[in-house]
């Protein structure tokens, strides 16, 4: 397969994740530090599922969705009705366990060593066009109520329970829904890449992707998948630089926010 549509795939199935943390910290100010758990845990459990038992690509993948948005919905439950720094908390523990048991799991998981042999399933075709549907998926909500009461929760939840908007229901629908995106995208990656293991899926990620929202502009979804594309694409591009290119990395985002700390397309 041509070099660039490789890369291609991959940028696309890690925007769908982005997705993800663009409605959950973008649209509605909710900081998951484990968001990147659920990516593992899709790509995990939809991998183990074709390659061990069987079941047809599509079937595990919605298996995985399913389950992930049960666990966001176990997780919302625990840390939803509080302060949103201890949501941070409880979402970055929820990660690392995530992540803990991956390697400690060694028998399904693989451990360290991580999970290989997995089927090349993720064509560009079924890559590009879920990232569009993704991108229509978040655009229809920001055309409707939707995106008025994640604003109005953004900026004074209790001004906004005030004005009769249920809080908690809408922040656990938000985690749910940015649950399952991340855990579609983690499945097309490991189709994609046939091999996954637990440290492609640490905080560093999550941050990752909170930084392509804020580089973007968090309240714009375009300049969230151009900071997304431009973002993932830079450590291809700066590949020449071997050693340097990750200073140069975080130059790049660094004069960016200095001159537009709104973001690239941010208000």
């Amino acid at each position: 397969m041509d070099f660039y549509i490789v890369v291609g795939i991959g940028i696309a199935a890690n925007s769908i994740a982005v997705l993800g943390t663009f409605i959950l910290t973008g649209m509605n100010g909710l900081f998951s530090l484990g968001q990147a758990a659920f990516m593992g845990l899709g790509a995990y459990i939809s991998a183990i599922m074709v390659v061990n038992y069987g079941l047809p690509f599509a079937v595990a993948i919605l298996i995985s969705m399913l389950i992930c948005s049960a666990l966001a919905y176990l997780v919302g439950l625990a840390s939803l009705r509080i302060r949103q720094d201890f949501f941070a908390l409880v979402t970055f523990g929820f990660g690392q366990a995530v992540i803990a048991f991956f390697q400690e799991y060694v028998s399904v998981t693989g451990g360290a060593l991580g999970f290989s042999n997995i089927p090349n399933l993720t064509t560009p075709t079924l890559a590009f066009v879920s990232l569009a549907v993704g991108i229509f998926l978040i655009w229809g909500f920001r055309r409707s109520h939707f995106l008025r009461d994640s604003l109005a929760i953004r900026s004074n939840e209790l001004a906004a329970k005030v004005a009769g908007i249920n809080v908690f229901k809408h922040k656990m629908i938000v985690f749910i829904i940015a649950a399952a995106l991340t855990a579609y995208a983690g499945s097309l990656m490991a189709f994609h890449t046939r091999y996954v293991e637990p440290k492609m899926y640490g905080w560093i990620t999550t941050v990752t992707w909170i930084i392509i929202v804020f580089f973007g502009g968090r309240d714009s979804l375009t300049g969230t998948m151009i900071g997304s594309i431009l973002l993932l694409m830079a450590p291809e591009l700066l590949r020449f630089t071997t050693a340097y290119r990750i200073i140069l990395y975080c130059a790049i985002i660094l004069i960016i926010i200095n001159v537009r700390p709104s973001g690239l397309f941010g208000h």
